[in-house]
């Protein structure tokens, strides 16, 4: 997968988000990290005050969901507003599958790509390689 110009990469998982923009080209992408958003993790999807099963999810699955959806709101929201052009995002799989539950049509428009493999923690130089394998 290409990387065009100006895209925005998040990398994610159910505890951290990393933002990238490519100030390279698509022939010679340059990843460079972007200020941290601050995610808020109120938005959890399953039920609380109930015991943990597949139907009520334990604290720490709700936490994780939430702050995947929470990552979705920051995206959505840039998204909304013009602020994105390109978005490849990177998540660990659960995660990524709880972030697809709450994509915008907005962000659907501008997202160019998914990776679904946990690199949060990696390097800049190992996302690119990651994306350009995909």
């Amino acid at each position: 997968m290409k990387i065009p110009q100006g895209a925005t990469v998040a990398v994610a998982d159910g505890q951290k988000l990393s933002l990238f923009k490519n100030s390279g080209d698509e022939a010679n992408p340059k990843l460079t990290a972007q200020p941290a958003a601050s995610v808020n993790t109120d938005n959890k999807t399953g039920g609380t005050g109930h015991r943990s099963s597949s139907a009520n999810p334990d604290d720490t699955t709700q936490d994780e969901d939430g702050f995947a959806a929470g990552v979705v709101d920051i995206l959505n929201k840039h998204a909304v507003e013009g602020k994105l052009k390109n978005l490849i995002v990177i998540a660990a799989p659960r995660a990524l599958g709880e972030m697809r539950k709450h994509y915008h049509s907005k962000l659907k428009d501008v997202l160019v790509g998914e990776i679904s493999k946990d690199l949060t923690g990696h390097t800049s130089d190992d996302i690119e390689k990651t994306i350009a394998a995909a």
